[in-house]
């Protein structure tokens, strides 16, 4: 058979058979006298195999594993590895699918994909139109979607944001949005905010999960000024607590 006879028998290209060949994965029959090559049924019966494989998505070099005559391994070795993480895509797209059917039921304007356990804490949160609940609700989306925070300590900035006394804060922390930096609510503020902060999430916070430089600046950009001195008093008590938990 000359090499579009064989391409069409099997259900190949040309251009396949002969990337076979510069790979090495079929060798190339002898040419006959007029310069064609000769295949045989023995190089269809393999291209049939390699494209079978192929298609299975093993690449081009398992499967001359796979092929070899004494060094490659097992085929079905190999081919229970390819179902199993067949079976890890599988379940890995059912749980993809699942959150998205999630995000598709949720009402317009909703916080968007967050893991279930926020998704939860966030919908007991109280109703609010403080600006500034809305900002603590993205930076635990933010903590959520980085991975920064893991699900205890989440759960108990959740559990903050969701209690209705803190409502109030915030409240508070609006209000100061037109106040210099030397309005004598500021003080009050920070330090009724770093009571309302659970005592256990100091030993949730991973060594790893202090806030950054560059995060802080970007931080306070998103307040006015006296918010700003708030969030910075409320920062800096918060990892003087947390070094002195570390301390301890």
């Amino acid at each position: 058979m000359r090499i579009g006879e064989i391409a069409a028998l099997v259900g190949l290209t040309t251009r396949a058979i002969r990337h076979y060949h510069h790979v090495g994965l079929l060798s190339e029959p002898e040419r006959r006298p007029n310069g064609y090559r000769a295949y045989s049924v023995r190089d269809a019966v393999l291209l049939a195999r390699v494209r079978r494989l192929t298609e299975l998505g093993l690449s081009l070099d398992v499967v001359r594993n796979a092929l070899a005559d004494d060094a490659g391994r097992e085929l079905t070795e190999i081919l229970e590895e390819l179902d199993a993480d067949l079976a890890r895509q599988e379940a890995d797209i059912r749980e993809r699918r699942r959150r998205l059917g999630a995000l598709l039921a949720e009402p317009p304007g909703a916080t968007g994909p967050v893991s279930p356990a926020l998704a939860a804490l966030l919908a007991q949160a109280p109703r609010t139109d403080s600006p500034s609940a809305a900002k603590d609700r993205d930076y635990l989306t933010l903590l959520d979607a980085t991975g920064t925070g893991n699900e205890e300590m989440l759960g108990l900035l959740g559990t903050l944001v969701g209690d209705p006394a803190v409502v109030e804060l915030y409240e508070r922390l609006d209000a100061l949005a037109e106040a210099p930096t030397d309005d004598p609510r500021i003080a009050p503020l920070a330090a009724d905010l770093m009571a309302a902060v659970p005592e256990e999430l100091f030993a949730a916070i991973p060594e790893d999960g202090v806030v950054v430089t560059g995060f802080k600046e970007a931080l306070f950009a998103e307040y006015a000024p006296a918010q700003a001195e708030v969030v910075g008093r409320l920062m800096d008590a918060f990892m003087d607590a947390f070094m002195e938990r570390g301390r301890g």
